[in-house]
């Protein structure tokens, strides 16, 4: 049994991941500021783990970092925390700076020090979850770990940040990190600010299925479980000082996703009035600096680490809508407190 020091465990994410190492029977130590997006239902499931333990705090606190470091023996410590919308990191770019950037900050210090002061150097590791947008827009091809880095929002260049701090440890203190960058993730309970809960939830509710712009921006997608089970893999099998792109199968635009979803919930739950939720679409002004398309070579992990995507975005998708209709409970409760599908990311 390891001990893994679990940040922004009750996120989309990385609550999937905590689940998985419970259940592998790992010890978990979840901390978690619990901010709008966290799931408590999730948090609520994993008491029943007597491997598990919860710490609610920030990544940004100096003295609650520490004292973590002082009171466990963390084999590695995995960071999801973040402010992860881009439309949010808009309209309030400080939340992103000081979390991601300085939040990171805190959490690398600390595990440096601590990596410093144990005696098994070679057992520990810090994993930074990362994402494709730090590569920017990508005309042509796909981009490759060593490709350049070229932020167009406010979340990607704190992300980039975050990734540019954590390798000038590495040259500087030898500092034993991994890098992941995962492509769009989607599936249950993911907080509906993100494209395909959105268009679900809307659709369902009978409301206009906002696109930005004309529709055509390109994003590739990853099923959560797909991705899980690759941060697994790369946290017993990766290999220090590397960075790993996590790629999807499929690259589609936005708006043949959202008209895929739209045929989806025709079959499944058809509208009373027997009109196809496309008719619903309705084109917004795009987002301030948006990204034409991403694309990840992902090559690397599978020829290191054996690792492709299973779940390929037509099942993926059956897969969500199904979860989101058979758990209304959560989103209901979602939009009504936290968030009702406004439009955020506004030209200020």
């Amino acid at each position: 049994m390891k001990c893994f020091l679990i940040c922004g465990g009750a996120g989309f994410i990385g609550a999937h991941f905590v689940r998985s190492l419970l259940n592998d029977n790992h010890k978990v130590i979840n901390l978690d500021l619990l901010t709008y997006a966290a799931s408590l239902q999730i948090l609520h499931e994993f008491k029943k783990y007597k491997n598990y333990r919860f710490i609610k705090g920030d990544i940004r606190d100096k003295k609650k970092i520490k004292n973590i470091f002082k009171n466990f023996k963390i084999d590695a410590v995995i960071n999801f925390a973040a402010q992860t919308h881009v439309d949010r990191s808009i309209d309030n770019p400080d939340e992103f700076i000081t979390t991601n950037i300085l939040g990171v900050f805190n959490l690398v210090n600390n595990s440096l020090n601590y990596w410093n002061s144990i005696k098994k150097k070679k057992q520990f590791k810090f994993i930074q979850v990362s994402t494709d947008e730090v590569y920017g827009s990508v005309s042509k091809g796909s981009s490759k770990e060593f490709s350049c880095l070229s932020p167009n929002s406010p979340y990607s260049a704190s992300k980039t940040s975050a990734d540019h701090l954590i390798l000038s440890y590495f040259k500087t203190f030898n500092f034993p990190y991994i890098i992941l960058r995962p492509s769009n993730n989607y599936g249950p309970y993911q907080f509906p600010e993100k494209l395909i809960p959105l268009i679900i939830l809307n659709a369902i509710e009978g409301k206009q299925l906002p696109i930005y712009g004309n529709g055509k921006n390109v994003r590739n997608w990853l099923y959560i479980e797909d991705n899980v089970n690759a941060i697994k893999k790369i946290l017993f099998k990766g290999k220090i000082g590397n960075v790993y792109n996590i790629g999807g199968k499929e690259e589609i635009t936005n708006i043949k996703l959202v008209k895929n979803i739209c045929k989806k919930l025709d079959r499944i739950k058809p509208k009373k009035n027997k009109r196809k939720y496309e008719t619903l679409i309705t084109y917004v002004d795009d987002r301030p600096g948006h990204d034409q398309r991403y694309s990840l070579n992902s090559s690397k992990i599978k020829k290191e680490i054996n690792w492709v995507p299973k779940t390929n975005l037509d099942r993926g998708l059956e897969l969500t809508i199904k979860w989101y209709l058979e758990n209304d409970n959560w989103w209901k409760t979602t939009r009504k407190f936290k968030y009702k599908g406004e439009r955020l990311g506004k030209k200020r």
